[in-house]
């Protein structure tokens, strides 16, 4: 996908922080269609903007949201749920999971016919700490940890279908969520300017924030992500010899 413009796109979570900048960022790059998938109810003034009621753990909103969008060229994964926790509750986890890691997954899937049908791409918003957990949000760091995998696993699998998959890990970004960190945090609109511009540039893993890409050299020479290139090898050989 080397241009925004004429694009359909769907950003999930798209009413407030990252979300609603990659909304304006996308039409500003004269996507043709974007359709906001949100929880609650969402106008917007810019005619090629589509509300879609999607609540990323409902399977019946999800199926009713693919019927309403019908031809997408970029999902953007961006919805998620972050709150402080200390592991002592399992249920506090499994929130996280079932929004940051099965949502993700479950809207992947139900989309991933129409991104065939385009040649399109999947965007899913990860976070840093996927690498290590932040001891503040643990809960939120395993999920994005899992979450990361899944990309990678998802990159692979979707290949052959024509699908690309990108992975975009940020660091701070001044949003609800970081609201009492003090440390420098990059702006929302810069974020969603370096995600689009990663994703026309053909970056697997989209670095979009100061803190975060002075790691994209090192990630790319770790093992794990030189790992993931030979395991897609031997999973196409695998497939080859079946």
């Amino acid at each position: 996908m080397t241009s925004i413009a004429g694009k359909a796109v769907l950003i999930t979570g798209a009413n407030r922080g990252i979300g609603q900048a990659l909304v304006e960022a996308a039409l500003a790059r004269e996507a043709s269609r974007v359709y906001a998938g949100t929880r609650a109810p969402f106008t917007h003034s810019d005619t090629r903007v589509v509300p879609v009621t999607l609540d990323v753990t409902s399977d019946e909103q999800i199926r009713a949201a693919v019927d309403a969008v019908g031809s997408l060229d970029l999902l953007i994964n961006n919805a998620g749920i972050a709150g402080y926790d200390d592991l002592s509750d399992a249920e506090v986890i499994a929130r996280h999971l079932a929004v940051n890691l099965y949502g993700t997954h479950a809207v992947t899937r139900a989309f991933t016919p129409l991104l065939a049908r385009s040649g399109g791409a999947v965007v899913n918003n990860l976070s840093i700490t996927a690498f290590a957990p932040l001891p503040l949000i643990p809960s939120y760091s395993i999920s994005k940890a899992a979450a990361l995998a899944l990309t990678q696993a998802s990159r692979t699998l979707l290949e052959p279908r024509g699908v690309r998959v990108h992975a975009v890990l940020t660091g701070f970004v001044d949003t609800d969520m970081t609201r009492g960190a003090q440390s420098p945090k990059a702006t929302p609109a810069s974020v969603a300017e370096a995600i689009f511009d990663g994703v026309e540039q053909g970056r697997d893993d989209i670095f979009p924030d100061a803190m975060s890409r002075p790691m994209a050299d090192g990630w790319r020479a770790l093992a794990s992500s030189v790992l993931e290139g030979r395991f897609a090898a031997l999973a196409a050989e695998l497939r080859a010899a079946a």
